[in-house]
């Protein structure tokens, strides 16, 4: 039994999400206590126990404590077991969190999944579906065939935001290659161009939020002077908001792979949007003029795929907590070692780390 501290770096729910995605595809059980002890409301919230709830049906989990505001959990994986299921968070919690303890386990299964979650597409302290989608992607694609489809928005505080996730596993073929597809960040790239997704109520419309963002986030980013695309688009919600995600695609240094940074900014009562659009922007800039090939918030997404991948190296921004919980988990569930050399941070294995 693995016991993880839920107070290790920044002691939140990624460490959950990320013990809960590695136990069930190691197969190894843990017990985790902390959870979420320095937040305001401790312990664990609906799209936490969502995900258990999900898992327990994916694979068979057997589960002890599991409950809104638990702050210790005991859990039992069983075998992972592809197929077709419907998610409901029940509340505007975060899919894309979500989806972080979810998706390791059936890309690597034997047969194909399909995912249909329905909770908050967006929100604050979360990364918005749009930057899996634009930013994240291009990663976990190298492992498994994964596409992933927004169908319907879902803002703060109901919800009912609604994606569907298609996982078709290449672990035979990637097997067959000896699993060594390796990740290499070291260096930046040449910058091919930029894209992105501005998004409102219907009910914001008729002031032309969407187009407001994507238009000041372009005026910004102007002088980059590549191909631009930010689509726009409004939904019928069940509550009003808008936001923004950008993604930057570059060429990678030493090779015709394609890799990306992103950035993103939620609409809030009050703050027009052009300055929605600004801040976008702004984040990107900051991601695109720094050294690393990878902003902030990738980093630590990153983590448990880059451990599956010993040899692997990125070059980081600086060493976040949100990094530094997850480094802690991988180590107890893989036979791994992250080794930081300046800013690059590489993946060994432990026969290799000394």
């Amino acid at each position: 039994m693995i016991h993880i501290d839920g107070t290790h770096g920044e002691g939140g729910g990624q460490i959950v999400r990320t013990a809960l995605a590695l136990s069930t595809l190691t197969g190894q059980p843990f017990r985790v206590s902390g959870i979420r002890a320095g937040r305001s409301k401790p312990g664990l919230k609906a799209q936490h126990l969502t995900a258990v709830h999900a898992l327990e049906k994916i694979c068979d989990a057997r589960v002890e404590g599991a409950a809104i505001g638990a702050t210790e959990m005991t859990y039992r994986p069983g075998k992972t077991k592809p197929g077709e299921y419907l998610i409901d968070i029940g509340t505007a919690g975060s899919i894309a969190l979500l989806l972080q303890a979810l998706l390791l386990p059936l890309a690597f299964g034997r047969h194909p999944s399909r995912l249909t979650i329905t909770g908050g597409t967006c929100g604050k302290w979360q990364a918005p579906v749009e930057y899996l989608q634009l930013t994240l992607l291009p990663y976990l694609q190298r492992i498994s065939g994964i596409e992933i489809e927004r169908l319907q928005l879902g803002y703060f505080p109901k919800g009912g935001g609604k994606v569907r996730v298609d996982i078709q596993p290449f672990l035979e073929d990637w097997q067959q290659a000896g699993g060594q597809t390796v990740i290499d960040l070291s260096k930046k790239g040449k910058l091919l161009h930029i894209e992105g997704n501005s998004h409102a109520s219907e009910l914001l419309q008729k002031a032309g939020v969407a187009e407001r963002q994507a238009e000041a986030a372009r005026h910004l980013l102007a002088d980059l002077s590549v191909p631009l695309r930010i689509s726009k688009d409004y939904q019928s919600t069940y509550s009003s908001g808008s936001g923004i995600t950008l993604s930057a695609v570059f060429q990678h240094a030493s090779s015709d792979s394609i890799y990306a940074l992103g950035a993103d900014a939620l609409g809030e009562r009050g703050i027009p949007a052009e300055k929605v659009g600004r801040q976008a922007a702004q984040r990107l800039l900051q991601a695109i003029h720094s050294e690393a090939p990878v902003d902030e918030h990738l980093t630590d997404q990153l983590i448990p795929l880059l451990a599956l991948l010993p040899g692997s190296r990125m070059r980081i921004p600086h060493p976040s907590n949100h990094l530094l919980s997850n480094m802690y988990v991988v180590e107890q569930f893989l036979p791994v070692r992250f080794k930081m050399k300046g800013s690059i941070l590489r993946v060994e294995e432990l026969s290799d780390a000394g």
